[in-house]
């Protein structure tokens, strides 16, 4: 049984963050909402505007680099909110400073550095957490709790789609995006939590098969692919992925037909039930779509739900959700389908024996 540093139980929990992007606001809201329990003792970026602008929004210690912040904050856990490719070495200076990690998705871009970044958590006895906070949606709470209830008898068919607008102008903004090394593409960066739901609500895949295409976008990465799937409880479906629509984002889907059931979670952004019928009714279905919410936002508003088990596991009082394991599921699958566009072949999983 893994070993962890001692859990806080007498005064707030300390965050730092590291990254001062777009993302990082939903954090900084999050943690905000929990300042009974926490409160963030550090920010750094390379950027000076970036850094400024959150020193002044938080009024957080500015710390130029990671190094100084993770030698004088005095924070219990670091945030990770830079290009995906930067993690795994973040995660494991942070780790070996004996900081607990919290990464953003993905939490790597390729599949040897994601099983580096858990192997150096757990040398470190510090947990990882990998941000999915679209788990804590209330509309995917139901279908989660519907499939674990075997509501559906046995599952024949699922179809996830992420149909989203990314103009040449998203990826101009920042040398990063788009590229191969520090973002990934469309399934990688954009339809991450997507890939997510895969597994951990549907179950372990058996094997699957990729299409992936540029076709629009100047980057090195897929604007657009089309993913098979074979789960291994039987189920067939597929994942439709474009940064394409027009004019703007139009869905974000899943739906599940099985034999005693059909579900579908629509909108934009997975925040509305527009299909829930079941051959064997529960008392709450009556209200089942009082689970859907507006939003005019494709991140969801699970960042405060995620950070209250953060800070549940680190103040000893619950198991985490989504740790650094859970986090490779969904790398795994993202690996898998990107393997077999590359190289035009069914990829079984797993990956490693």
């Amino acid at each position: 049984m893994r070993q962890f540093v001692p859990a806080v139980v007498d005064r707030k929990l300390r965050f730092a963050l590291v990254g001062c992007g777009r993302i990082a606001h939903n954090h900084f809201a999050a943690l905000r909402q929990h300042a009974a329990r926490c409160e963030l003792v550090g920010v750094c970026d390379i950027d000076p505007a970036a850094l400024r602008r959150a020193a002044e929004h938080t009024g957080a210690p500015a710390y130029a680099s990671l190094e100084q912040m993770l030698a004088h904050s005095g924070a219990d856990a670091c945030v990770i909110t830079t290009p995906s490719g930067l993690h795994p070495e973040q995660a494991v200076q942070i780790a070996r400073a004996g900081l607990h990690v919290i990464t953003e998705k993905p939490m790597a871009t390729r599949w040897e550095d994601a099983k580096r970044m858990v192997a150096a958590c757990d040398a470190a006895g510090v947990r990882m957490f990998v941000v999915k906070q679209n788990r804590r949606n209330p509309t995917l709470q139901r279908l989660k709790r519907a499939v674990d209830g075997k509501r559906f008898g046995r599952i024949y068919m699922v179809t996830l789609n992420v149909f989203w607008t990314r103009p040449q102008a998203y990826y101009n903004s920042a040398a990063w995006r788009g590229t191969w090394e520090f973002d990934g593409g469309a399934f990688m960066n954009q339809a991450s939590h997507y890939v997510d739901l895969i597994d951990w609500i549907v179950g372990p895949v058996e094997s699957l098969q990729a299409y992936t295409a540029t076709l629009a976008r100047d980057i090195e990465v897929e604007d657009t692919g089309v993913i098979s799937l074979r789960w291994r409880n039987g189920a067939l479906g597929s994942m439709n992925v474009t940064m394409l629509a027009y004019p703007h984002n139009l869905e974000g889907s899943i739906t599940i037909l099985g034999e005693k059931g059909t579900a579908r979670i629509g909108g934009v952004a997975v925040n509305e039930v527009q299909q829930w019928d079941f051959a064997e009714p529960e008392p709450d279905d009556a209200g089942v779509r009082e689970a859907s919410y507006a939003t005019t936002s494709v991140y969801g508003h699970g960042h405060p739900l995620y950070y209250d088990n953060v800070l549940q596991v680190l103040r000893g009082e619950a198991e985490a959700e989504t740790d650094g394991r859970e986090g490779l599921k969904s790398l795994e699958l993202l690996i898998a389908a990107y393997r077999s566009a590359r190289d035009g072949r069914r990829v079984a999983l797993p990956l490693d024996y």
